[in-house]
């Protein structure tokens, strides 16, 4: 049981859950929740839940793989700064951990597989975004964010892909949330020694350009109201921590903020939800956020 807490430790449970939501918010830009569980429209086809499931399986798999080679990459340095971790704790050695990483990713890959040639070319680059970000990518000051950013972007264009032909259509949504995670981990840099103030403002401005994205979307969707008020919830979570460590610029502060950015994923893909689909099927994506909340308590989420 010791080894499987250590192993779930590397996965991060909490961001996962967060992965799961991009995959429901693309499959809604897809078309397939437009009218489900509204009315009796056929929009939502039940050939589509296989497809949804591998789709899921999949960002489990690349996530969980990519998260755990940032650990793998990141052993020496985490023996100084982050003596917490399973890895430098002894609790998993670093060729376990590759062989896990590896495992998840080659999983993810295979999972997409199942669904077209499009979610397999889709969740190749994941993999390869994610390894390139773990091993190189972090240390660079300007593509770094934007590397990681490309991860979670994919991985929206993952969940779109469970409709092939709507990729064409929809593949600049994919933009917002590589502005979003590019963001975060703008302000993230200075969670284990402190950050500076410009750094944490320029985060801030990045999340008002997010903010204005969705609601040029929303308008140009004619989604309604509904799709405002999640987008009111999303900036109400995101910004309060994060002037706070505008405020303080300490590490703590900064982790507060690095975390409630991660979790708001979750809000950010029902924001996605409700402009696409149904508010109901919006409020089924936000459900995911008290299991990632519940989880971020017991497992680290940066």
């Amino acid at each position: 049981m010791q080894k499987l807490r250590a192993y779930l430790q590397l996965m991060r449970p909490a961001n996962i859950v967060t992965a799961i939501a991009d995959i429901l918010a693309g499959a809604a830009a897809s078309g397939v929740f437009s009218q489900v569980l509204l009315t009796n429209d056929n929009s939502w086809n039940s050939d589509n839940f296989p497809d949804l499931l591998w789709l899921i399986v999949a960002t489990i798999g690349l996530y969980g793989g990519g998260i755990v080679f940032n650990d793998v990459f990141d052993a020496k340095l985490d023996q100084e700064e982050r003596p917490e971790r399973p890895i430098p704790r002894g609790n998993v050695s670093v060729t376990e951990g590759a062989v896990l990483g590896g495992v998840l990713l080659v999983g993810g890959i295979l999972s997409a597989m199942q669904v077209s040639v499009e979610s397999f070319i889709i969740a190749v680059a994941v993999a390869v975004c994610a390894l390139l970000y773990d091993y190189w990518g972090k240390h660079q000051l300007i593509f770094g964010p934007i590397n990681m950013g490309l991860c979670r972007g994919g991985n929206l264009l993952l969940g779109i892909s469970l409709i092939p032909a709507a990729i064409s259509d929809y593949w600049y949504l994919s933009l917002i949330p590589i502005v979003y995670i590019a963001a975060i981990t703008m302000v993230s840099r200075g969670e284990v020694h402190g950050g500076n103030r410009a750094a944490l403002w320029g985060g801030a401005g990045l999340y008002a350009i997010v903010i204005l994205a969705l609601a040029t979307l929303a308008i140009r969707e004619q989604s309604g109201w509904v799709a405002f008020v999640f987008m009111a919830l999303f900036a109400s979570q995101i910004y309060p921590p994060l002037f706070k460590a505008i405020r303080h610029a300490q590490p703590q502060f900064i982790g507060k903020a690095v975390k409630a950015g991660v979790i708001s994923l979750i809000i950010l893909n029902a924001v996605f939800a409700s402009i696409f689909a149904t508010s109901l099927f919006a409020l089924l994506v936000l459900l995911l956020l008290p299991l990632s909340i519940g989880l971020a308590r017991y497992f680290a989420v940066t």
